[in-house]
């Protein structure tokens, strides 16, 4: 019973439980830890405030799921965090950032191109609680009407590697800079931060859907 206490406790404490993936505890634990070289990617889901607004938070929260699922999968020895809200970190042990950047690539395409259907209907008509059942006439209820829409998200990647004498707090932050960037340059694309090389941007693609 006490090992199952403690692996409960850890459980709480280093997994976000809505998504499975590593909490923010244990990326600044893992960070704490990290050694150069490395690379450090931060990821923002576009436009996720929309999706809360005009579906609702049970498909917000469908999102982050299917999000953390493909970070949960990313390629190059990333390791992926939920470090708060529709916002993630990928940290990438001995890499560059030239070294990951088709990693996640593939990454932003593969979330751009999954979609799901949100449904909606509307209540079934209920008798009055007032009325008297046994004399009001009996009516087949009708079956709620359904609507279902294609639903696609993206997202806005930033990168900045490691660099001598500078502190990992350093690189998150030009790491957030590359991902304003990327906001402001459209969103769905990816900027390299910091003192990395410069890679070419990264063009949109045509999406399915759009919130």
């Amino acid at each position: 019973m006490a090992g199952s206490i403690i692996e409960n406790t850890y459980s709480l404490a280093y997994q976000d439980e809505l998504t499975g993936l590593h909490s923010r505890r244990s990326f600044n634990d893992a960070s704490f830890r990290l050694k150069a070289p490395y690379a450090i990617a931060v990821v923002d889901i576009d436009h996720f405030k929309s999706v809360n607004d005009n579906y609702g938070h049970d498909t917000g929260d469908h999102v982050l799921r299917l999000v953390a699922s493909k970070l949960a999968r990313v390629g190059g020895g990333g390791q992926a965090f939920r470090v708060g809200g529709e916002e993630f970190t990928i940290l990438f042990p001995n890499k560059n950032a030239s070294a990951v950047v088709d990693y996640l690539d593939l990454l932003r395409m593969n979330i751009e191109s999954s979609t799901f259907r949100v449904r909606s209907g509307q209540e079934r008509r209920k008798i009055s609680r007032t009325a008297d059942r046994r004399t009001a006439p009996k009516r087949k209820a009708a079956a709620p009407a359904k609507s279902s829409t294609l639903l696609s998200v993206t997202v806005s990647i930033g990168i900045a590697q490691s660099r001598p004498k500078a502190y990992i707090d350093e690189i998150i932050e030009e790491a957030d800079q590359a991902l304003y960037r990327a906001k402001q340059g459209g969103r769905n694309r990816i900027e390299v931060g910091g003192g990395a090389p410069e890679k070419p941007k990264r063009i949109r693609s045509k999406k399915a859907a759009r919130p």
